[in-house]
């Protein structure tokens, strides 16, 4: 195998890698910048029940279905070319949101967002791939991408919660315009230009020469029809996990999910037979990148799945405003901050399944901190629990994302990419769902004896912690104490059981992590053209993945 460092990467490239951020910040924190804004929308566009759920949940059905689309079409036009239209199509989305006036077009112009969104995420990591060489370099790069997603999606909120103190609810997208104006600017100067048909500029750029495709210009031509079967599997499976776990079992929910599989098999079917795929199945059966998918997906489902159990217990349980809650909630990237590098920095030295197996059981710790909160626990014990998880959870990640990337060819950075969120958007969607779920079947039976007698719409009382809230608000103040403290202490019951069902899953990644990974990520990553590194390891075991 190569062991021979990569060229190392200089002062430009970093300064490309934290232009490179902006954008990542942003479209992670538009995930969840409408959580505080939907009142005010509501008053002002008087939507629906139904509109007003589109347009929080538009946003991220159409990033997460264009993902793999946004990823293969970067590989073959340019990832700078689809970083420059993805931030234009952001910003104008952005600036045209902020003026919205009627529901419709807000649900409109967020599909848009999402669209831009989709062009920019697998495009800034694909572009760290092919920015950073050398591996502690890339290692370092990736920790910072990992933190910024991460932080981004927790920033959402309080950003929104500021902007709604002093401005109108449009505010929270015309943030955004400024930003992706600097990114307009910074970039043709500062990110050298990569595909399959045109290799990056950069220090390494004579040694991943690209694959010619004389046919086509030099780049393989783009596959609509495997596009519209990737969007045709993630969007049902997505919009049916969300509704499910939104509103329990329902036909339309599961049929959509059913229709999503189907399209999923015959997406994997038309791989298998394309000269160019989007999804390169060979690479995503190899240990070193589909191990990496799978780790995230079960990471993401843990931290998606909780972040809601997370909000309502500060707002709905201890009480507090729903800008404190945010601004409590981040506290948990201080054990970002601390456990992302320090997980870097040991991959350097021992072998990175032991890395990540070690993250998945710090984050498994942490939820079995969560297991022993009770109604009146102290702030701190919430926090410390919160920062344990989501810090081993980053410092996993952050390995994974590493591995994977350093498993893909550069020329195909984009796809990789796209099929690492794309396993984190439907991870996400299963982990609201499952533990959701889990969380609310607990409340409902804990809540079938625990309404005094005469309190009215007991059906709303037994659905959710917000309903009994809302109940409580019109009784007298005796027997609304009475009701509060037993739905409180009964979503506080169930947050500590799906806190178990996510220790759970962290540990069976820990595991995996550790007995299956190790060793996946020392050979270096194919270059086209050349023969690749022999694998000493026996078929089977490679063959068992």
């Amino acid at each position: 195998m190569d062991n021979t460092p990569g060229p190392r990467a200089g002062r430009k490239e970093w300064t490309a890698l934290g232009v490179l951020m902006l954008p990542l910040l942003l479209v992670s924190m538009d995930v969840s910048v409408l959580y505080f804004a939907i009142p005010s929308i509501s008053e002002d566009l008087e939507p629906s029940a139904t509109q007003q759920l589109w347009i929080l949940d538009m946003y991220g059905f159409v990033l997460a279905g264009l993902l793999i689309t946004m990823g293969a079409l970067g590989d073959r036009i340019g990832r700078r070319r689809l970083v420059l239209v993805g931030a234009a199509v952001f910003g104008l989305a952005s600036a045209a949101a902020a003026y919205a006036h009627s529901a419709e077009l807000l649900i409109a112009v967020r599909a848009l967002l999402g669209l831009g969104g989709a062009a920019l995420m697998p495009s800034t990591l694909a572009l760290v791939r092919n920015l950073f060489h050398d591996e502690k370099q890339r290692a370092k790069a990736v920790t910072l991408w990992t933190a910024v997603l991460t932080t981004g999606i927790s920033l959402g909120p309080v950003v929104s919660g500021l902007l709604l103190e002093h401005f109108w609810w449009g505010s929270v997208f015309l943030i955004n315009v400024p930003a992706m104006a600097l990114l307009l600017a910074l970039v043709p100067f500062l990110v050298p230009e990569s595909s399959t048909g045109r290799p990056s500029t950069g220090p390494a750029a004579t040694e991943h020469p690209a694959t010619e495709h004389p046919a086509t210009g030099g780049r393989p031509r783009f596959d609509l029809l495997s596009s519209a079967l990737s969007l045709g599997a993630l969007l049902p499976v997505i919009y049916g996990v969300k509704e499910w776990a939104r509103h329990g079992y329902a036909p339309v929910p599961a049929l959509g999910i059913a229709v999503g599989l189907l399209f999923g098999v015959v997406f994997m079917r038309c791989q298998r037979r394309l000269e160019h795929p989007m999804i390169d199945l060979g690479l995503l059966g190899r240990r070193a990148f589909g191990g990496p998918v799978l780790a995230n997906l079960l990471a993401m489902f843990a931290t998606v799945g909780m972040a809601v159990f997370f909000s309502q217990y500060l707002q709905s349980v201890l009480g507090q405003s729903p800008l404190t809650a945010a601004l409590w909630s981040l506290v948990p990237a201080a054990g970002v901050a601390v456990t992302a590098p320090t997980g870097a920095a040991l991959a350097q030295r021992i072998d990175r399944a032991y890395v990540m197996g070690g993250g998945f059981a710090l984050s498994a710790c942490g939820f079995l901190l969560i297991t022993q909160l009770q109604t009146d626990s102290p702030l701190w014990y919430t926090l410390l629990g919160g920062s344990v998880y989501a810090g081993g959870l980053v410092a996993a990640m952050t390995i994974a994302n590493e591995l994977a990337l350093g498993a893909a060819p550069p020329e195909r950075a984009g796809s990789a990419a796209a099929v690492l969120e794309s396993g984190q958007e439907l991870g996400g969607a299963l982990g609201m769902a499952i533990l959701g779920s889990v969380g609310a079947a607990v409340y409902s039976r804990d809540m079938a004896d625990g309404v005094p007698a005469g309190v009215p719409h007991a059906d709303a009382v037994r659905e959710t912690l917000g309903g009994a809230a809302a109940v409580a608000s019109e009784l007298p103040g005796a027997v609304a104490e009475t009701l509060l403290t037993a739905a409180r202490e009964a979503f506080t019951h169930g947050m500590g059981i799906a806190a178990i069902g996510a220790a759970v899953a962290m540990s069976g990644a820990g595991l995996f992590s550790v007995v299956f990974l190790r060793g996946a990520g020392r050979a270096a990553a194919p270059v086209p053209g050349e023969p690749a590194a022999p694998d000493h390891r026996p078929a089977s075991h490679e063959a068992a993945l």
